[in-house]
This record gives structure tokens, C-alpha cells and sequence, in this order.
């Protein structure tokens, strides 16, 4: 093995830019971290674009002063030298006995080549890393993969062409359907991905060298060892934005970026995040429930999108679950209920509770109706045909529930009926799924990146309405985002929006709202501030926004939207209401 320099520090014997060959002669590069002495040991792995020699301290530090603030635990019992963006510290795995191993993907950091983010090259080279990592001497040929994000996403990807060696996942807020959960939000274009682009990649795509940073570690170049020219970049990449534009609907671009469900057979975890809308969350959970895995199990949690990974509590989820896959340790893990949700409460509190199934079986799934009459969210649809507009750009209309008489638990998916017309050919649709105190003050929590986030979220472009019934439910509408079905003007259309799993208990005397919107929600206090590694101040959905005015353009998306309400024609939003236990 081929490598730029072995060393033992800090209790590890580390190999630095061990190099790994892929099948079209293309050298990745590679840290391995391992225990000292001679042995095999199972491997973690992981696979991304963030330089892997860039510290989570400078590269992402906002995120890390939040982090350790709310979480002092993660920094504790480690040096924090080898912290990095979204992938495990090895002081806290290699003493348990594992080997931790981090690849620059193809084209970033120290790795050579030309980035084409999630194709179907960048998942071969994945596959043949784990291969790789299998037969080292220090291997007991047992290869899981962890990591967040970017490190998680891929899991799902690779999972689907089944390397041999590839014996567990833990994917821990990743998403898994490339057109609904990340670039088209209902078929609007979100545009965080060109951001992060900018934010994120541009500077450690392999050969920015000596205008990034260098390893606080090793004192490497983390985007090198070369300098290229920008044309030379340029040339080794291809248009993320241009791709992501030049593809509105779900073609043959996206699937091949996407998890292919049927072919996933390894053990997984799946670790979502209530709070990750607009990327992450509803991947978490399709991930969960369509993969063909026998041995899977979905964690749900709370608060932001990089913290939970490296508490004691996310910590100590993740080696139960890898002992018993990789170690083969008998420690009950494969008796652990399927499902474990953190439910959510008022005040950042949340309860953990187990379950077996999800959807939960027990759930009653309630109708409220949208009732002009006083703006309600009523129980009983309205007898008299009415109909009430908004603003296309607008802030749209908000329907609010009675007090709740009891502490009322929401917990699973939802979905909006809605019967809409339109002054154009079209129209977005953006709901809100809200709650609100006695003295209407609004409920927000630190979502995965927001700290003002919203109880859930659900978009739909009106013209892509047309469902896929064999994946389709009623709390779950699936749409095929296949092609356009322009509106004529004036007529109403039955338009069904999905809304994201969410879980809140909503104390007695509290309201239940839903906005129908024109645009983003907008959390209506103070700003959220901004990330580091972000562009936008945040000031509600975090970087999730759909405000591109080439896919948004006024003439069409900025006219008179109505909603029609009658028996006939009965708007409604269903809800997962669980009934309390005694």
C-alpha cells in the first residue's frame, strides 16, 4: 500500500493519502486510521468531496461553535486534531477497534479527477473502495459506512450494486431520491444545491492547492498537492447547475442519481432528522421503508443536521448496531424495535420512544377541512360551496384548528387535498403545517440548519400533479413529475401535496394551522442568522428556497391563485393523530 506518509499519534496508526486504484487506472487517495500493533479489525468508511484533511474547526466554524455550545460532549474525550466535516472522529472508533478510512472523492481534495457529483462512476468508485479496504492485511474483510449528508447519500447509492464486502450502512441524514428530496421540491427547483456548490465544493475541488487551506495535522495541502490553473478546474468538473436546470422533470439524470430501493439488501440504520426539510428528511424515511433489506431500522431525531452524529447518544446508537454486523457481537441488537423516534415537545424536549413500524399502526388519521368561514381548520367539510385567493408571490392564506381540548399527538406523514385554480397555465403551491400558542404565538424549533424551522413542510407545482397510484397513499401522494399539465385558466384542479414526516405533541388549548402559500415560508421574528458555509441569511427554511425567476417567472407563478372549498370539492389536510396511551 502505497502512501505519503505512516505515522502513530494520538493512540493511532495512521496512513496518510494511502492510495487506492480504480478500474480505469484513476488513483483516489485515502487517510486510514487504525490500532497500533498487528491485527484485522472491521472497517468504517466513508466517501466525499470535502477534503478530508480539512478540519471541521476551520472549514465549517460556525457549525462546530453551535455544536459544542449545545452539545459539550462531543468534544469531549478527544483531541478534536482529526474532526471533519460529517464523518466520525477516529479517537472515539479506533480505540473500540475498528479502522476508520476516509477517500477524497474523484476530482476533490487530495484525489485526482473529474467530479461529477453521485453518477454512477463516482458509486463505482465507492464500490471498489470497499473491495479495496477487504483485503488489507489490518481487514477482517467486515466494511459498514457511515457518515451524514453527502457520506450518507452515497451509502444509499452503493448499497444498490452490493459489493461483496459491504456488510452494513448507517445513513444519517441522507437523501435518497435525487428530483423530490433535493433539486425539485414538488417540482419546484430549490435552489440550495448551485449555493452549496459554491459554498462547499469550489474550494477543495483537487488542484485549488495553495489558495485553500492546509491540514492543521500534517500541514498538506488539502485540495493538492497541485496548483491548476481555473480553466483547468473548469474543465474537471462538470456544471452542477447546468445539470441540475437542464433536468425539471424526473428523467434518466436523476434516477441514476438516486437509490435504486430493490436492489438494497444490506443491514441499514437510517437517521433522520425531523427538522431536515428541504433536503434530507423524507429520505431518511423512503429509504427506510422501500429498501429490500431484511435488517433495517429508522432513528428519527430533533435538532441540527451535523450535531446528534457526534453525541454520546448517536455515538453509542451506531457501534451497537455496527459490533453486531461487523463484530458479530451478541448484544441484542437484532431484538431492538425497528423503529425509534425522538418525539418532539414545546421548549427543544423531546422523548424517545420505541415502536415497531412506521407509519405507527395505531395512528388515526384525521381529516380537517379548509373552511373559509372564519379561516378555519374545521372537522367537517362545508356544506356551501365558497372559495377564497391569494397572491401567486404572496404570503398566501392561513387556516387555524379550534383549541386543542387535549394534549394532541402528530406523529407520521401528512397530506394536503387541495382543489385549485389558477389565473395562468400554473401555479406553486407551499404549505405550512404550523402551531401556535393560546396568545398565537407561532412554534418554531432549531431544525437541521434553521433555528427558526416550521412544525413541517410540503410543495407542489400544480402542472405536476399526476400521481403514481402503485406508490401513492392517501397520507403519502407520490408524483411522477414525468411531464407538464398546464392549467387552463380560472378551472379548479384536484391537486394532492405531500407533507413531510413530522412528529409534535401540541398542548391543550394550542392550535394546529396550515398555510397555503405563494412563496417560502418566512418565520415572522428575528433573523436566524447565517452559517459559514451557507450564503443566505437564514430566515426560515434555512437555504432551502425556490426563488430562481427563471423556473419562478412572474407571468405565471405570480397571479391570483384560489382555493375552492365545498362537499363536493372538499380542500383538506389528513394528519397522523396518535391517541395517548393510559
Amino acid at each position: 500500500m502505497k502512501t505519503l506518509k505512516t505515522e502513530i499519534r494520538d493512540g493511532m496508526h495512521i496512513d496518510w493519502d494511502a492510495e487506492i486504484q480504480m478500474d480505469d487506472g484513476l488513483v483516489l487517495r485515502a487517510d486510514v486510521f487504525r490500532p497500533p500493533g498487528e491485527g484485522r479489525w472491521p472497517v468504517i468508511l466513508s466517501y466525499g468531496p470535502y477534503a478530508k484533511g480539512l478540519s471541521f474547526q476551520e472549514g465549517y466554524s460556525t457549525c462546530w461553535e453551535i455544536m459544542v455550545a449545545r452539545f459539550p460532549d462531543v468534544a469531549a474525550g478527544s483531541s478534536n486534531k482529526y474532526q471533519s466535516w460529517e464523518v466520525c472522529d477516529p479517537e472515539k472508533w479506533v480505540p473500540d477497534g475498528y479502522v476508520v478510512i476516509r477517500v477524497d472523492s474523484r476530482g476533490a481534495g487530495r484525489s485526482p479527477g473529474f467530479i461529477n457529483h453521485f453518477a454512477p462512476r463516482e458509486t463505482r468508485d465507492i464500490a471498489e473502495c470497499i473491495e479495496w479496504a477487504a483485503v488489507q492485511p489490518w481487514s477482517t474483510g467486515k466494511i459498514g459506512m457511515s457518515g451524514i449528508s453527502y457520506f450518507a447519500m452515497n451509502q444509499w447509492h452503493v448499497a444498490g450494486l452490493q459489493p461483496p464486502h459491504l456488510a452494513a450502512i448507517c445513513v444519517w441524514e441522507g437523501l435518497s431520491d435525487s428530483y423530490r428530496d433535493a433539486n425539485y421540491h414538488g417540482g419546484i427547483m430549490n435552489t440550495m444545491p448551485r449555493n452549496w456548490w459554491d459554498m462547499q465544493i469550489k474550494h477543495v475541488q483537487h488542484g485549488w492547492g495553495d489558495r485553500g487551506a492546509r491540514s492543521v495535522v500534517t500541514g498538506e495541502l488539502v485540495a493538492g498537492p497541485e496548483t491548476l490553473s481555473d480553466e483547468q478546474l473548469v474543465a474537471n468538473r462538470s456544471d452542477y447547475n447546468y445539470d441540475i436546470t437542464s433536468h425539471p422533470f424526473d428523467d434518466a439524470f436523476h434516477f441514476d442519481r438516486s437509490a435504486k430501493f430493490d436492489k438494497i439488501r444490506v443491514p441499514l440504520l437510517s437517521s433522520g432528522n425531523w427538522g431536515g426539510q428541504g433536503l434530507h428528511t423524507r429520505g431518511n424515511v423512503e429509504g427506510f421503508l422501500r429498501a429490500a433489506s431484511k435488517d433495517k431500522w429508522l432513528e428519527m431525531h430533533g435538532d441540527a443536521h451535523w450535531s446528534l452524529y457526534y453525541t454520546d447518544y448517536g455515538i453509542a446508537l451506531q457501534k451497537r448496531f455496527f459490533a453486531h454486523f461487523l463484530k458479530g457481537e451478541n448484544n441484542g441488537w437484532e431484538r431492538e424495535p425497528r423503529v425509534q423516534l425522538n418525539i418532539r415537545h414545546p421548549g427543544e424536549r423531546f422523548e424517545l420512544r420505541m415502536e415497531n413500524e412506521w407509519p405507527l399502526k395505531r395512528t388515526q388519521w384525521t381529516r380537517f377541512y379548509l373552511d373559509p368561514d372564519g379561516m378555519r381548520l374545521s372537522q367537517q367539510p362545508p356544506q356551501q360551496a365558497r372559495s377564497v385567493s391569494y397572491e401567486g408571490f404572496g404570503d398566501g392564506l392561513t387556516f387555524l384548528s379550534d383549541p386543542m381540548p387535549q394534549p394532541t399527538e402528530i406523529t407520521g406523514p401528512s397530506a394536503a387535498k387541495l382543489f385549485v385554480a389558477s389565473e395562468t397555465a400554473d401555479a406553486d403551491l407551499f404549505l405550512v403545517l404550523r402551531v401556535f400558542s393560546p396568545e398565537m404565538k407561532e412554534l418554531t424549533f432549531v431544525g437541521a440548519l434553521d433555528p427558526h424551522t416550521p412544525v413541517q413542510q410540503g410543495w407542489l407545482r400544480a402542472s405536476q400533479r399526476k400521481l403514481v397510484p402503485e406508490l401513492s397513499t392517501f397520507y403519502r401522494p407520490y408524483h411522477a413529475h414525468d411531464d407538464s399539465q398546464p392549467l387552463t385558466p380560472g378551472q379548479a384542479y384536484e391537486c394532492d401535496v405531500e407533507i413531510l414526516p413530522t412528529s409534535i405533541v401540541v398542548p391543550t388549548g394550542w392550535r394546529i394551522g396550515l398555510s397555503v402559500r405563494g412563496r417560502d415560508y418566512v418565520y415572522p421574528g428575528a433573523s436566524g442568522g447565517r452559517l459559514s458555509n451557507m450564503k443566505n441569511e437564514f430566515t426560515g427554511c434555512g437555504p432551502f428556497l425556490h426563488d430562481d425567476p427563471d423556473n419562478r417567472p412572474a407571468a405565471v407563478f405570480g397571479r391570483s391563485v384560489t382555493l375552492h372549498m365545498s362537499a363536493q370539492q372538499p380542500s383538506h389536510i389528513v394528519l397522523p393523530i396518535i391517541p395517548q396511551t393510559l
